[in-house]
């Protein structure tokens, strides 16, 4: 099994068969996402709610972020692991976006790290590539911007916001990232921005004519106690299969 680097996820580009991605959170989800030879794992900042029990991503912290990298790097042998930047661990500066990104770099052992925004980050984009850290771009719905946004919506439906989604990808590819996320945009406008990158597109409520898809470990299980978003690609309900196991081991001790 070969050990997935930034350009074999760039030379997904080139292929006629969109490529997968997927969160893990744990090491052992990691072992399993790895072992079914997974491109890329995204520690994503989702662990706020799917870990941590938030109900954002907002709150979640570098320090939570680095205990979690760290358990899926272990996990990983094969995979690409990004780490996600959380809010306000970039924003501020670019001297605190190096210093961050860093800690995912030296002491997470991830490979790269992701970071939402377009245009007004680029600059903080440029100086992680150019001090040698890859970079994996997301546009569209950030959710991040939850409160900005007034809530999770679908973006782009519009022609000036859709060419701003547009600008923003364009942005992210000159200051170099290896790939940029399109979360929850039109099909056709997905469609226009995968073809006009020359870096891969990895789509996530946005159709399927990006380069690749990423879906949340726990939707795609059906691993958690509430309803998915529309756009999960849910194949179980491991929760309901988990919890019967539990009432009966329950069950079992009691009985003697």
């Amino acid at each position: 099994m070969i050990k997935f680097t930034i350009q074999h996820i760039k030379d997904f580009k080139h292929s006629k068969k969109p490529f997968s991605t997927i969160t893990a959170y744990d090491y052992t989800s990691a072992q399993i996402v790895d072992e079914a030879q997974i491109p890329l794992i995204l520690v994503g900042d989702s662990a706020s709610m799917m870990i941590y029990g938030y109900n954002t991503t907002i709150p979640i912290s570098m320090e939570e972020m680095l205990f979690i990298v760290r358990a899926v790097t272990r996990g990983a042998k094969h995979s690409l692991v990004v780490a996600d930047m959380p809010f306000l661990s970039y924003q501020p500066s670019i001297e605190e976006t190096l210093n961050n990104a860093g800690l995912f770099i030296k002491q997470g052992r991830a490979s790269a790290v992701k970071i939402e925004g377009g245009t007004h980050i680029a600059k903080h984009v440029k100086a992680l590539v150019d001090n040698g850290i890859p970079v994996l771009g997301h546009v569209g719905l950030t959710p991040q911007s939850y409160n900005q946004l007034s809530g999770y919506k679908i973006q782009g439906k519009n022609p000036n916001d859709a060419q701003k989604i547009i600008n923003d990808s364009i942005s992210l590819q000159e200051a170099g990232a290896f790939g940029v996320v399109l979360e929850c945009i039109p099909d056709n406008l997905a469609d226009k921005i995968t073809k006009q990158l020359d870096i891969p597109t990895i789509g996530i409520g946005s159709g399927k004519k990006c380069d690749g898809q990423i879906q949340v470990f726990h939707d795609v299980l059906g691993y958690g106690s509430s309803r998915p978003p529309k756009h999960a690609m849910q194949y179980d309900n491991m929760y309901a299969k988990v919890l019967k196991l539990i009432k009966k081991y329950k069950a079992d001790i009691e009985n003697k």
